[in-house]
Parts: C-alpha cells; structure tokens; sequence
C-alpha cells in the first residue's frame, strides 16, 4: 500500500495528570504554554486541555474523574510517568537554566549528553521528565 496522500500534520503528546490546575500553572506560567482549549466552556474545573506555545502542542487530560480522585496519585498509576518525556529544541539552554532557577523550580545544572548535545533535565508536577537540549557545536 502506497502512503501517497496520505498527510501526517504534528503530533501532540497526551499527558495524564493528577491536579489539572497544577499542571496548567506549571506549563503556562513555567514553560510558556498558552490554553487553547479545554473540555468545558463554562467554570474553572475542566479535565482535558490542549495547550500550544509556537508550534508546539500538548494535551493534559486527568487521571481520575472528580468523584474519584484518591487523595493523593496511586504509585502504581504514575510509576511509568518516569519513562514518558518531551525534549524540547532549546539554543539557549543556560537561558532555561537561570529562568528555572529564577521560578523556584527543582533542576540540575545542564549537562553534554554522550551524544553531543546541551541538555537541561527537569519533571514537571506528575513527573514527566523535560528536556531542553541543543547539539554543542564542535
């Protein structure tokens, strides 16, 4: 079967995420995402966003509907939180690196990867793994 015609245009990451109003802080106001969209037009509670900054996007969906969200996330839900993660093309890595700081949030100094990139690493509220990395030019 040919794949002519057959248009693929971006991809969005899904997340699911214990405390929807958590995560829409952290992602507007930490890492610059903007809320294009949500499952409700009306109130404050909503269970699924799709966020966009430039060209990139992400949805958010909650992991429990409100009448069942336990009070704090089950370990055995968010364990694979770890394995999921975004990279994102970052030129000014060390420009993130203070911003972070700056916002009070938990990171590591930016390192060289073995394959030859600037990477800063950071989780998110549910623990998603973030990378903003840049090949280090030789």
């Amino acid at each position: 079967m040919k794949m002519e015609g057959m248009v693929l245009r971006g991809m969005t990451p899904l997340f699911q995420v214990f405390d929807m109003p958590t995560a829409i802080e952290f992602y507007t106001d930490v890492i610059g995402f903007e809320v294009v969209s949500t499952s409700v037009k009306v109130g404050k509670h909503f269970d699924w966003a799709l966020l966009r900054r430039n060209e990139i996007e992400l949805m958010l969906n909650t992991a429990y509907e409100q009448d069942q969200r336990p009070p704090s996330p089950e370990h055995a839900r968010i364990v694979a939180h770890e394995d999921a993660s975004l990279y994102f093309g970052c030129p000014d890595v060390e420009a993130w690196y203070a911003f972070l700081l700056a916002k009070g949030i938990a990171v590591d100094k930016p390192i060289v990867t073995g394959y030859g990139w600037k990477a800063l690493y950071v989780k998110d509220p549910d623990g998603y793994l973030l990378c903003f990395h840049w090949p280090i030019k030789e």
